[in-house]
């Protein structure tokens, strides 16, 4: 496990690149004949996962990304939601207790 603080020379097929990098875990896994890997301790320790928990894989220009469901969901929804307060109305937190206020008041009328 190598956890990078600064900079980190990347080498492949004979090229070297040098990147600026803060806490990023590089390890290894290697591809079992089923196509499972192991993934190491500290990267399962980073991202809080347990024995049966899920992660999300995104294929993206030849790279894997592993990701917590609950936090690619929550990704998800706040970029759905983009703009949405303004749509509706709301631009402070007055205007937003209002709102749950006056939802909450009709329910309680029904």
């Amino acid at each position: 496990m190598h956890l990078l603080n600064q900079w980190c020379i990347m080498s492949a097929v004979g090229y070297s690149l040098l990147l600026e990098v803060s806490d990023m875990i590089f390890n290894t896994a290697k591809v079992m004949s089923k196509g499972q890997i192991t993934l190491p301790v500290d990267i399962r320790k980073s991202m809080g996962l347990s024995v049966g928990d899920r992660v999300v894989l995104v294929y993206e220009n030849n790279r894997v990304i592993m990701i917590n469901p609950a936090i690619y969901a929550m990704e998800v929804l706040q970029d759905k939601m983009e703009g949405e307060w303004e749509r509706a109305g709301i631009h402070s937190e007055e205007d937003l207790l209002m709102m749950v206020a006056e939802v909450r008041s009709k329910r309680k009328a029904k």
